[in-house]
């Protein structure tokens, strides 16, 4: 059986989030406030990343707007600096592939038909499938900015994909499972111990696709 194999970029083929929280690690460090703790200070972080959205240069805007809101300081411009490079230091990263994922999307490559499915900001996300190493493994890259069962809904009509023989694969229930079971195709769960923790939902088992929970990427050789 030939599948459309949809699969996650950040955190399912190569690492993110642990980038992010080494980041905001930095951050409150620097920050160092004499009244709020660690996880107070996590969350104003927090409130301020739900406005300003996704990627790399938002999360560097949040850093600044929380500095700014909680500094018990003034502001000098070598301080805000500082807090920017946090941010900025995520685009030097770089990119390191989870454990089997080259090896594992040469396999399926030759059986099924991949596409590399991933949200975010556009010229970044792009720029990171192209530092990859790994596009060519794909019959197509779809960057939207949102992952949510609208969005597969029109991915599944733009690329004619039969629902049933569709396959999510994805680390965050959020994003990757629970939308897709939604929009009627069937996943495949791979949980990340640093996955994003506004990514966190249960795995909501609706409409009738199948859900494969798996340890590890390089596991799809295994079903699929």
């Amino acid at each position: 059986m030939r599948y459309h194999l949809l699969i996650d970029a950040d955190d399912t083929l190569w690492e993110n989030n642990i980038y992010f929280e080494q980041a905001i690690h930095g951050f409150i460090t620097f920050l160092d406030h004499s009244q709020l703790t660690r996880e107070e200070v996590r969350k104003v972080l927090d409130e301020v990343e739900r406005l300003m959205g996704y990627g790399a240069a938002n999360f560097t805007r949040s850093l600044v707007e929380t500095y700014r809101r909680l500094a018990e300081k003034d502001l000098r411009d070598e301080d805000l600096r500082q807090v920017r490079q946090f941010g900025e230091a995520l685009s030097t990263h770089p990119m390191q592939l989870l454990d089997g994922v080259k090896d594992t999307l040469d396999y399926l490559s030759a059986r099924h038909d991949l596409i590399l499915l991933t949200k975010g900001d556009l010229e970044e996300q792009k720029l990171k499938v192209e530092r990859s190493g790994i596009e060519e493994r794909f019959q197509q890259v779809v960057i939207v900015q949102e992952k949510d069962v609208a969005a597969y809904h029109q991915v599944v009509r733009d690329l004619q994909i039969d629902r049933q023989q569709a396959w999510m694969v994805g680390n965050s229930p959020r994003s990757d499972i629970n939308p897709a079971l939604a929009a009627g195709l069937n996943a495949v769960y791979i949980p990340h111990p640093h996955t994003w923790h506004f990514e966190h939902e249960e795995v909501q088992e609706t409409g009738n696709g199948r859900v494969l929970t798996l340890a590890t990427f390089a596991e799809l050789r295994s079903h699929f």
